[in-house]
């Protein structure tokens, strides 16, 4: 490819990046439109969130198709189908209820969390909804900002480049909401980064699925504590954290704390070490061989025959060796007479 043809091929990359941008806020308004016309207030966040979902995998497997000409634009949105699937979401998972733990333990260490258990059966009930909401959240999160967008992205910038531009941009998404503020932005950014390395890590969501479900899930269902200053979908477990503003991010959540920021930041090299594996299989380089193919033992050969002759040695003469025979007794007579005489 020539450098005119790879200029004009990262413009076009960049073009479709903007065209994925604008119809994930097209989405997100339809979706919100949708869920409330659709269901009552109190299943409209689970509503939205699936609707959401659905038409970013659907929207951009379309793009994929048509603008790219992709044969399996599906898989190549970030989800291949992998044996080790399983395998790769519950690591992220774990990992992602890791980093909710590191943060809490501070908490209950420096001032303390009031927490209330509800043991009516509605609240029980809604967990298993409560959990529904949190995963499609987080998949809605990895199709809009890990999926085709960062790879558009990444094909007019580099990898490095669209880490660190999906990170603000996911960032600044996550300003929209209320009660956001600077130190909010910061973790955001944390947290973009790492699921951004995630995903090229394993070249797939299903690590930074994980990790980002299993971040937010576990800090409302296990711990009770509010998500992005929502703390509605703590149904069994509500949690009151009495630390410092910069330890608990207040009412906000650890979204808002120092202390989630540095957490998350810390994670970054712990990821590089649990996805050493995954990124040799996935990332290494495809070694495709060039040239005109030769056959060396034929070669071999003609260079032997070339230098020895390609006839086949004469195979040797057959040698009759005759049975060694005595003298006749005349000639032994003879020359014994003659040395008489003399």
């Amino acid at each position: 490819m020539s450098a005119a043809d790879a200029g004009l091929g990262r413009v076009r990359a960049y073009l479709e990046f903007l065209a994925a941008v604008l119809y994930f806020f097209l989405a997100r308004a339809f979706a919100h439109l949708g869920a409330q016309s659709l269901v009552s207030a109190d299943w409209s966040p689970l509503v939205e969130q699936a609707i959401l979902a659905f038409l970013l995998l659907l929207g951009y497997a379309a793009m994929g198709f048509w603008l790219d000409r992709e044969a399996h634009p599906v898989s190549r949105q970030g989800f291949p189908p992998r044996a080790a699937f399983a395998h790769e979401s519950g690591m992220g998972l774990a990992m992602g209820w890791a980093l909710a733990l590191v943060c809490v333990l501070p908490m209950l260490a420096a001032g303390g969390v009031a927490i209330s258990f509800s043991v009516q059966a509605q609240s029980w009930c809604w967990l298993g909804a409560d959990a529904a909401f949190f995963a499609l959240l987080a998949l809605g999160e990895e199709i809009a900002f890990r999926g085709y967008g960062f790879q558009r992205f990444a094909r007019a910038l580099g990898p490095a480049g669209a880490t660190i531009v999906f990170a603000l941009y996911y960032a600044l998404v996550q300003m929209t909401i209320l009660g956001s503020s600077r130190i909010s932005f910061l973790v955001s950014l944390a947290l973009g980064l790492l699921l951004s390395v995630a995903y090229l890590r394993t070249r797939a969501l299903w690590l930074s699925w994980g990790l980002n479900f299993g971040w937010k899930a576990s800090r409302a269902l296990l711990f009770g504590l509010a998500v992005n200053a929502d703390s509605s979908h703590s149904s069994v477990v509500q949690a009151d954290p009495l630390g410092p503003l910069w330890l608990t991010g207040g009412g906000f959540g650890l979204d808002a704390s120092w202390l989630a920021f540095f957490v998350l930041l810390a994670a970054l090299p712990v990821l590089y070490r649990i996805t050493r594996e995954l990124d040799f299989h996935y990332n290494a380089p495809v070694l495709i061989p060039a040239g005109i193919p030769v056959d060396l033992d034929a070669a071999a050969r003609a260079q032997h025959e070339t230098a020895m002759g390609s006839q086949e040695p004469a195979s040797p003469a057959l040698v009759q060796i005759a049975r060694a025979s005595s003298p006749a007794p005349e000639q032994q007579e003879s020359s014994g007479g003659g040395t008489t005489s003399s």
